[in-house]
Order: structure tokens, then sequence, then C-alpha cells
């Protein structure tokens, strides 16, 4: 009996393993005087925030960090780019940083896939020995509606962005209250920075 029991809870902890992470986003700094984004859970939790303060930081960079204040990726702005380009680093960097980045996130400037799909922007992982013509992930959808998914190299959907369902007859809370839906294998942390970069590149 207990054997069968242990059997009945590993498999319902594989079946919740499956099924994507959920966290509304909300375009407001919880800090007074501070521009950024406060995102909760399911439960209410505050799990990330970005709360840039004026003419404190660089303006070319953004900090994501968790509940406690502490930097998670700090997201800067290529410079000398005729892209919008941002680059992504680990932790919290500064001006002398020689790291090397994660991932880069830029712009899709080809008038063509404009007007062929609506892919929005590209994301590369610099670890990647890959060339320039080599994307990791596609973004595409509407920035304006709130409306966008993010697709691995399979056209699998690992993040997606849709507006925040006030109630049951299809309201929504505005265009600062979005959800944000990350499926299993992506890292949530990048998934938040990706909601920032499209924000920063298209508003």
């Amino acid at each position: 009996m207990v054997e069968s029991d242990n059997i009945g809870r590993e498999s319902i902890h594989e079946q919740e393993s499956f099924k994507p992470t959920s966290l509304t986003v909300w375009k407001q700094s919880l800090f007074f005087g501070c521009s950024g984004f406060t995102i909760i859970d399911h439960c209410g939790n505050l799990r990330y925030r970005v709360d840039n303060y004026a003419g404190h930081r660089r303006m070319e960079d953004i900090v994501l960090m968790d509940a406690t204040g502490k930097p998670l990726l700090t997201m800067r702005r290529k410079k000398m780019s005729w892209h919008k380009s941002w680059f992504v680093f680990d932790g919290e960097v500064d001006d002398e940083c020689k790291m090397r980045p994660i991932c880069c996130v830029r712009k899709c400037m080809n008038l063509i896939l404009l007007w062929q799909s609506k892919v929005l922007a590209r994301v590369v992982f610099c670890i990647s020995s890959s060339s320039d013509d080599r994307f990791d992930y596609t973004i595409e959808g509407s920035y304006g509606r709130r409306s966008y998914r993010v697709y691995d190299e399979s056209c699998k959907v690992v993040v997606e962005i849709q507006r925040k369902a006030a109630t049951l007859e299809g309201n929504t809370f505005g265009e600062d209250v979005f959800q944000l839906i990350i499926w299993p294998g992506f890292d949530p942390v990048l998934a938040m920075a990706l909601v920032v970069l499209l924000d920063k590149i298209f508003s």
C-alpha cells in the first residue's frame, strides 16, 4: 500500500513538471520615482523586479533582480549598432566589464521578413559557435497588442506573452499588466529579460 501511494505521488509530481509557469508582469516599479517592472507568481508573491532610478545608472543598462534585490541579469545596449541590439550578462556588471555576454537580442530589421511574418526580434547565444545567420530563438507576434511568442529552432513555443484577463468575460487590466507563460525547460529569468528588452526595443 505504501509503495502504491509513493508511485501515485511521483506520477503527480511528474505531471506538474510538464505544466508551464505563469507569472503576472506589471510595467511599474514598486518604488517611488522609479520606472521598471514588478513580476509576481500565481500565489501573489514577488518573484522578480526591475527598478530604474533616474540618473542613478547609465541609461544603457537594465538590471533584473530577484525579490530581495539580488542582481540576476544585466541588459546592456550594444554601442554603435544599426540594429536595436542588447547584450544580456550574468549578474550585475560595471562599465569595465570584460565578461562574455550570455546572449544578444536583436530587433528584426529585415523588411522582407517583417512583410511575410510577424518576426519582432531574434535571440542568439554568444557562447554559440554559429554564424550570424543562425538564431537560437525567434520572437514573433504583436508587441502593441502584448501578444507574442518565443520559438526555439524547432519552432516549438517556449515562452508566451498575452494580455492579463481581469474577468471571465475577457476584459483585461490594460497594456501595463500582462501574463508571462514559460514552458518547462526555458529559464524564467531569461524569459523575463526578453520581456524587458522587447519593451525597450519597441516602446
